[in-house]
């Protein structure tokens, strides 16, 4: 069920990134590289494990993780937090939770697309990814 996500995914565009990040309280400077950076996501699956790969010229990062099960994460932007992955009506939902604040970044698939769909509160970021031939 999360074979649809499975591939090489590179950032296409984004929309109100720099808004999320302000949101989640990521300094200045790291926004800045934030916004300019064009990361590419791997996703792979192995057994009953997901693992998340980000890639960029900056900074990288790897997440593996159990459908269904609450793990610790350190995120890019060095938040430690309680993640909880899902598959819900064919979306890969990851809820992440620290200092009594939440966000979701839920990920879709079309096709050769992918969108990532990031939110906490009232904001709400896009970023959509190509599948990499």
């Amino acid at each position: 069920m999360v074979d649809v996500f499975v591939g090489t995914w590179n950032l296409k565009d984004s929309e109100k990134f720099d808004e999320y990040m302000k949101k989640l309280g990521v300094g200045f400077a790291t926004r800045q590289v934030g916004n300019v950076t064009k990361p590419t996501t791997i996703i792979s699956v192995e057994g009953d494990k997901v693992t998340l790969k980000t890639q960029s010229a900056i900074k990288n990062t790897e997440l593996s993780f159990k459908l269904n099960e609450e793990f610790d994460e350190t995120t890019a932007d060095d938040r430690k937090v309680k993640s909880f992955v899902t598959v819900d009506g064919g979306k890969l939902v990851h809820t992440q939770k620290w200092d009594g604040k939440e966000t979701s970044l839920v990920r879709e698939v079309n096709g050769n697309s992918l969108t990532l769909t990031l939110k906490m509160d009232d904001v709400e970021s896009i970023r959509r990814y190509v599948k990499a031939e």
